[in-house]
């Protein structure tokens, strides 16, 4: 994939990583999860049916809606996948990234999950947002204020040895120098 393709909205996948590493709570950060060395990190496309990339975020998935998860596609993880890993969040929060959902250890093969679906149905873990809760939490921004939201697919080389309730944190850390591939992509909402 070109540097181009690899850009959106005027960010690097670098950049979008290091301004989502800011944790919720006096901007401090949080390392992003590195690929495994001398591996090239693929590219995974990820996609929606509920809406598309640098779309407007329909109500019925936010705060003011029914507040459900959106369904999420992803192409093929690379070869010696042993898990998935979804990360949501809200780089435009002034006291840094905002987490509205983590889920973890989706088998290798799944390639998406459905609307409203909780990825524990799935045999996945679910880690806890920055509203103290183990479920999506759709986007919520302050009113009059546009958000961008990152939907982040992670190919990891391991299951990790999480419990629900992990934050991202300790996702991170878990994820660190285990990560494949990963594909993301953005949309936006206001209040």
């Amino acid at each position: 994939m070109t540097t181009a393709a690899r850009s959106l909205l005027g960010f690097s996948i670098p950049l979008v990583i290091a301004l989502m590493g800011a944790s919720c709570g006096g901007g401090s950060t949080v390392p992003p999860p590195t690929p495994v060395p001398g591996v090239a990190l693929s590219s995974l496309t990820v996609t929606s049916k509920s809406f598309a990339n640098r779309s407007t975020i329909p109500v019925e998935y936010t705060c003011d809606g029914a507040d459900k998860s959106p369904q999420l596609t992803w192409s093929a993880p690379p070869e010696g996948t042993k898990s998935l890993a979804i990360v949501v969040e809200d780089p435009d929060m002034p006291s840094g990234a905002f987490v509205h959902w983590l889920a973890f250890n989706l088998a290798p093969e799944t390639t998406s999950i459905a609307e409203g679906v909780d990825p524990a149905s799935l045999g996945a873990r679910v880690g806890i947002n920055d509203l103290k809760n183990v479920r999506y939490a759709g986007p919520c921004p302050p009113h009059h204020e546009l958000h961008r939201f990152v939907f982040r697919v992670f190919a990891v080389d391991t299951v990790l040895d999480l419990n629900d309730g992990a934050d991202r944190a300790a996702l991170y850390a878990a994820m660190m120098r285990h990560v494949l591939g990963e594909g993301f992509f953005v949309a936006s909402f206001s209040r």
